[in-house]
């Protein structure tokens, strides 16, 4: 059967060969000629990674091609983790504008400038995103991606490589890049969204932050903040209290208008410490006087619930999907789910038999609320439906 969107998976130390039997496969199963193709590799010798990288690139010469070295690939319907193997994704978008496009960061007196930006235009649609975590500010870029992109939303992921530091490659349009961000623009007549999944669950109250310093959250409601943490905890059952001493999340609201604030409402963000002294909780970000925020737990069943039901109503607004993109935290899979396939058994299970493929990502890109953000245990979905209005 062919279709406009098809995927290839190959697991086999020969990474060439891999690569080669994956684009393959997923070009074979198309109905026309590719427009885009985006693969992921994982191997041992970045060397390696990188001769495959060519080789997949070449099997497309008309196409639009980019990929990344990844610790984990997704691809006929299952994960694959820290074994040697390559995934490929293929799709027709007639009519599209693709644009690819490579980032690297300059020095400008006191700051870096981020140079490579695609040119915007009217119809642009999203960009898919490809980072390597060591060489890139991945996170300041994506924040402030506003500033220089508008409202375009941003999806994708922070590459690795088996030997982390150095081992990152990545590829588009023929060429390979050891640093930098790569990624590709879609334009013009074609329907994406996207899905982002945090797989967190409330704890408490939504309270406001009512006084703060950087990171620290000195007072949650007029009250020591880590006070109202411990009187939260003191409330829970057993198994919750766990979920908090193995990793609390807090969550800042991004609509601070909303009569509610309710799981999907926040982005994410861990809680890193506590101060006894100042009676203060310190975050993985700055949240300023004014904010509301929930704290979070997040375990297996929580992520699970997340992730299908904001499939489950995303299939019902579309209505039918045919394929997708899938960036899953390489702290998902067997590490949270005790089997690498749960998040594309997800996406297969409520979005039926489509093109899929992805990496297990060091970080995940995607927009909540209509802003972009860099996150982590999250599984951010790029998602094509039947074309049209």
């Amino acid at each position: 059967m062919t279709s406009r969107f098809a995927d290839g998976l190959a697991v086999g130390s020969d990474l060439v060969e891999a690569a080669e039997t994956a684009v393959g496969r997923a070009l074979s199963r198309l109905s026309g000629r590719a427009d885009l193709v985006c693969f992921f590799i994982c191997g041992d010798d970045p060397d390696d990674v990188a001769r495959a990288g060519e080789a997949a690139m070449k099997l497309a010469p008309d196409a639009h091609v980019i990929g990344c070295s990844a610790t984990g690939v997704i691809g006929d319907g299952q994960g694959v983790e820290l074994t040697p193997a390559v995934s490929a994704w293929a799709a027709t978008l007639d009519g599209a504008r693709l644009t690819t496009f490579a980032l690297e960061t300059l020095a400008a007196e006191d700051r870096f400038v981020v140079v490579g930006l695609p040119e915007r235009g009217g119809d642009d649609h999203v960009a898919i995103l490809l980072a390597d975590p060591y060489s890139f500010p991945t996170d300041a870029f994506v924040e402030r991606s506003v500033d220089v992109l508008g409202d375009l939303p941003l999806i994708g992921g922070l590459a690795n490589g088996l030997q982390g530091r150095g081992s990152v490659r990545l590829f588009a349009d023929g060429e390979v890049y050891t640093e930098g961000a790569i990624g590709v623009l879609i334009s013009g007549p074609v329907k994406i969204s996207t899905v982002v999944s945090q797989g967190c669950r409330p704890i408490g109250p939504s309270m406001v932050v009512t006084a703060s310093e950087d990171n620290l959250l000195l007072e949650l409601a007029g009250q020591p903040a880590l006070a109202r943490l411990e009187d939260i905890v003191s409330e829970l059952d057993e198994d919750d209290r766990e979920l908090v001493a193995s990793g609390l999340q807090i969550g800042v609201a991004m609509n601070e208008y909303a009569e509610r604030h309710e799981r999907g409402d926040f982005l994410i963000r861990g809680v890193i410490g506590i101060d006894p002294e100042r009676e203060a909780v310190a975050i993985g970000d700055i949240v300023e006087i004014g904010r509301t925020v929930r704290f979070q737990v997040r375990d297996a069943a929580t992520a699970d619930e997340d992730l299908y039901d904001l499939l489950d109503a995303h299939r019902e607004q579309l209505g039918k999907v045919d394929g997708a993109l899938l960036f899953s935290c390489n702290g998902r899979g067997s590490a949270m789910f005790g089997t690498a396939d749960h998040d594309p058994v997800a996406l297969r299970d409520t979005l039926g038999p489509i093109g899929m493929a992805g990496f297990f990502a060091a970080g995940e890109v995607g927009p909540v609320s209509g802003h972009n953000h860099v996150h982590g245990f999250t599984a951010s979905v790029l998602v094509f439906s039947s074309a049209g209005p």
